[in-house]
């Protein structure tokens, strides 16, 4: 699962895969497989990148 997620950096829009109500989230950070993502509708979460693929958005306005 770490292969998608080894390209996110800081300012990158992503979407949990298993709460797409949360919108689309920025990564804040993403160290060592701990990804920190700012969702507008969850707050700012930790996620385990060995645990969860999320899933990049290119284009955040839609």
């Amino acid at each position: 699962m770490t292969d998608l997620n080894a390209i996110l950096a800081p300012g990158m829009f992503v979407r949990h895969p298993d709460f797409p109500d949360w919108g689309t989230g920025q990564v804040q950070s993403s160290i060592n497989g701990r990804i920190t993502v700012n969702f507008p509708d969850r707050g700012k979460l930790v996620i385990d990148g060995s645990r969860i693929a999320l899933i990049p958005v290119l284009d955040p306005e839609n």
